[in-house]
């Protein structure tokens, strides 16, 4: 199983990143890969395009309803309904929650093609149901932000090692809570937001994450590395990735576009 960075930039596109956008790639016994997309923000559908075609995708997971994390949506339903010459797709599975289908139709506004449900088959996450898409399993946990979001937890087999079973979470955005510390537990690879600074955010609780509380929640569930995504463009990465180095002991990246984590 490998993490592929597509877009990582925190609440607005930065110059050199996309927002949020993630896949998530295991091949199956028979060589067959699977591609999952977690989270598909503001300018994230160009870079999509260098690591993964749109029209094969196999599902695609939404945490939240932010734009930073769901507007290019819209302009994936463009390109998967209008693409000169192809033949019609089957709609992709999009586990979102509650209101994804309205929020959908809600960002395109008056085009005829508001209506994604030939597109996208919408279901909403259940926490009590994980979903299987080929060798990869995702469970969704409730988090601690500014409206109804999830963090996924994905397992699957290790790369180059099918015998092995991994597991990486993606924290969406949230804050510290029951939620996170869940997700985070025992984790190969826990890729957290970090969007907010000590001291400069401290009067601001229930919507993100820290480099240092980050860190907090990897050292807590023991996972493997940390990876520190959701960086907005005014702040200092490197201020980030400090804060998380200072409590967690195992490795910590910054997430980049193109960079691909194997597990």
């Amino acid at each position: 199983m490998r993490l592929v960075v597509v877009g990582c930039a925190g609440s607005y596109p930065g110059p050199d990143a996309a927002c949020a956008a993630y896949l998530v790639q295991a091949e199956d016994a028979d060589g067959r890969t699977w591609t999952v997309l977690l989270d598909l923000g503001n300018g994230a559908l160009g870079p999509l395009q260098r690591y993964a075609d749109p029209t094969t995708l196999d599902a695609i997971g939404i945490s939240h309803l932010h734009a930073d994390h769901v507007a290019d949506m819209v302009v994936l339903n463009v390109l998967r309904r209008y693409r000169p010459g192809g033949a019609p797709l089957p709609p992709v599975p999009v586990h979102g929650p509650e209101g994804t289908a309205e929020r959908l139709a809600q960002l395109a506004g008056k085009d005829p093609a508001a209506d994604c449900s030939d597109q996208f088959d919408v279901r909403v996450w259940d926490p009590a149901a994980p979903v299987t898409v080929g060798p990869l399993t995702l469970s969704p946990v409730a988090m601690n932000h500014s409206l109804p979001t999830f963090g996924v937890r994905v397992a699957g087999p290790a790369e180059g090692d099918a015998s092995r079973s991994v597991a990486l979470a993606y924290t969406g955005d949230t804050d510290s809570g029951p939620g996170l510390d869940a997700l985070a537990a025992g984790v190969d690879l826990l890729l957290a937001e970090a969007s907010y600074l000590e001291g400069r955010d401290d009067r601001f609780r229930g919507v993100h994450l820290t480099g240092r509380r980050a860190g907090e929640a990897a050292a807590r569930g023991g996972a493997g590395r940390l990876v520190l995504t959701h960086v907005p463009a005014w702040n200092d990465a490197e201020v980030s990735l400090a804060e998380a180095r200072a409590v967690f002991d195992g490795p910590v990246h910054l997430a980049a576009p193109g960079a691909v984590h194997a597990l």
